[in-house]
């Protein structure tokens, strides 16, 4: 009965029906898939190879080496050497702090370590890796190697890494390298060099690392590498180089340096050694510097604290960024205007009865009772205040300011070098900007101009190079600390500054005078002491600047606090007929420049007029990574203490 109830036809019917449909939905699946395989493989093409090779390939950057730095006689003043160091990616770790307690159960990590990695994450706020420790032993290598699987975030890389041997030694010529700041990153893409930075960490900071930056750094290259799913390198498929940075022969003599700075002993100040004849700097002193190592790494908070901190002013570079009235220096300057606008002749006399008067005011001399008769040679010798008082009360200031102005007095002389500061040399148009309630430059602020005082305020670079102007007979070369850019690659060296800059039109027989006059101050003046059986014949003028007004009391360096006690000035120049070297030294607080500055300026001309000297100042027979070893050495042990 049953079989005899159910419909065959109708139930063949749904069934023909239900394998229709599934044999379409079949087709229509496999249709789909075809299409889609066809494309991704034809249409899409191009678009999935490009991702497959860049899973595949791997463009690894390839950091450029830095330009060396030598001084005028090859001795390296700036150097690279490699090594490993363990870095930290902070974006790859939950809790730094516990993640480097970890890592210092592998490897040493010191709290200077610490506190240096603190400071460039705090800084820099980078996605990349920064440095936890650097100059890893092999043995510490291998342990962190063999620890990677459960130290995420934490690599070992090789770099190459900046040597400055000499620490402290011309720190502020030679400047220091360190990470590129979010700032420098945004400059470098604006200049359209993000090519040549890419795998780089470093540029430079400060001095000739700063200035000749893109003569030093070179150009970065690459390797293309293939590589298998874990990022592994499977084999190398190209390279390209990268191109190594110039080096840079520096004007300096290291030796002559040391020998400038050693006289200087704990005494704050600055000194600059010119050639007239060419513009190089033989010697650039700031007391006192910083090592320069330091930097390289990331200097840690607490050693940035004590530099910036200190009242010494150690990373301030007095030579360029030091303005100081240049006291009785000033007045060659003087005697040499006088001549050439007419205003004086060599012969003129005054009568010095110890001060002058102007007005219902007096400004005395130096000597009570005066110094007699005094004409123009006799004026520079006993260093008469009288004399100038007199005569810059004749002067019209803006006659003044244009012959200073070519000496370079109150401008800044180009040194290839950044930070120099302009200075001031007062004119009616300075004086009106500077002071709009009291617009007009009276002849009582010209009184105090003629000595170096009052409103005159320059650097020591300015009064060395216009004293080595001076030295040249007008003829002026733009002074510089880069005597010539090598070609890494060639050997081919070209100079920086072949030719003067311009030349200033002095009478001869004017410029005898001056002359007559700084050789007098040696031989009979107030430089004769420390010049003394001198086997060279030099000329120099000594300078005392105040640093506070005395209001007419008598100065009593005793009775004045030390940083308020007048500045020590002499500048010299040798030998007298001919000189071949310019020197301007300065002595903070240092009193009267006979006493402080003079003494210092004599053992380098005695230096650098005796070979002997020069050679026993750097030992140059210790090899380069012996040096190098040393040097870190000596820091460590400082830091330990």
């Amino acid at each position: 009965m049953a079989s005899e109830l159910r419909n065959y036809d109708q139930e063949l019917f749904w069934f023909q029906r239900r394998l229709s449909l599934a044999a379409i939905l079949v087709v229509v699946c496999f249709a789909t898939l075809l299409g889609r395989f066809v494309y991704l493989q034809v249409f899409q093409y191009k678009h999935f190879v490009t991702l497959a090779e860049a899973n595949r390939i791997d463009i690894q950057p390839e950091a450029p080496n830095r330009g060396i730095i030598t001084d005028r006689n090859g001795v390296v003043l700036a150097s690279n050497y490699s090594a490993y160091t363990l870095e930290v990616n902070p974006q790859k770790i939950t809790d730094l702090d516990v993640a480097i307690d970890e890592i210092g159960k592998i490897v040493e990590i010191s709290a200077r370590d610490r506190r240096r990695f603190k400071r460039l994450y705090d800084e820099f706020r980078t996605n990349d890796s920064l440095p936890l420790k650097s100059r890893l032993t092999d043995e510490e290598v291998a342990r962190v190697a063999a620890n990677r699987y459960r130290l995420p975030g934490v690599e070992i890389k090789a770099r190459l890494f900046r040597q400055y041997p000499f620490s402290e030694l011309a720190s502020h010529v030679v400047g220091y390298i360190g990470r590129i700041s979010q700032g420098e990153k945004e400059r470098i893409e604006q200049q359209q060099l993000t090519s040549s930075y890419k795998g780089s960490d470093y540029i430079g900071k400060r001095g000739i690392e700063l200035s000749y930056e893109k003569e030093l750094h070179g150009s970065a290259g690459s390797t293309e590498v293939e590589v298998d799913a874990n990022r592994r390198v499977v084999r190398v498929l190209s390279r390209k180089p990268s191109v190594v940075g110039n080096n840079l022969q520096l004007s300096l003599d290291i030796r002559l340096q040391k020998i400038a700075e050693d006289a200087f002993g704990s005494k704050r100040g600055a000194l600059v050694a010119i050639e007239p004849g060419t513009g190089d700097v033989l010697a650039f002193v700031s007391k006192p510097g910083y090592d320069p190592n330091l930097f390289v790494d990331g200097i840690d908070t607490e050693s940035w604290d004590a530099l910036r901190d200190s009242p010494d002013k150690p990373m301030l570079n007095r030579p360029l960024q030091g303005g100081y009235p240049p006291g009785s220096t000033y007045k060659p300057f003087m005697a040499l205007m006088a001549q050439e606008l007419g205003v004086r002749t060599a012969g003129q006399t005054i009568s010095d009865p110890g001060y002058f008067r102007l007005g219902k005011g007096n400004w005395n001399d130096d000597k009570p009772g005066g110094h007699g008769l005094v004409d123009m040679v006799k004026s520079i010798v006993v260093s008469c205040d009288t004399y100038y008082y007199q005569l810059a009360s004749e002067l019209d200031i803006d006659d003044w300011h244009g012959f200073m102005k070519k000496f370079g007095f109150g401008q800044k002389t180009g040194i290839d070098i950044d930070g120099e500061l302009t200075g001031i040399l007062p004119s009616r148009e300075w004086k009106a900007k500077r002071f709009p309630k009291d617009p007009k430059l009276h002849v009582g602020d010209q009184v105090s101009l003629g000595i170096g005082q009052g409103y005159n305020t320059f650097t020591p670079m300015q009064l060395a190079y216009a004293t080595a102007v001076l030295a040249n007979r007008g003829v002026a070369y733009k002074p510089h600390l880069v005597k010539r850019i090598v070609d890494a690659k060639t050997g081919e060296a070209r100079l920086t500054q072949p030719s003067p800059a311009y030349t200033i039109d002095l009478k001869p027989a004017h410029l005898d005078v001056v002359f007559k006059g700084l050789a007098g101050v040696v031989t009979d003046g107030t430089g004769r002491t420390a010049f003394l059986n001198a086997k060279y014949v030099s000329g120099g003028k000594t300078g005392t600047a105040q640093v506070f007004s005395l209001r007419g009391a008598e100065y009593k360096a005793s009775q004045v606090a030390e940083r308020l006690r007048d500045h020590a000035w002499y500048i010299a120049m040798a030998p007298i007929d001919k000189p071949t070297i310019a020197i301007v030294a300065l002595v903070e607080n240092g009193g009267f420049g006979a006493e402080a500055a003079a003494p210092i300026v004599r053992k380098v001309m005695d230096a650098y007029f005796n070979p002997a000297l020069l050679d026993a100042a750097i030992k140059r027979d210790v090899p380069a990574t012996e040096a190098i070893a040393v040097a870190a050495a000596q820091r460590e042990v400082k830091r330990a203490r």
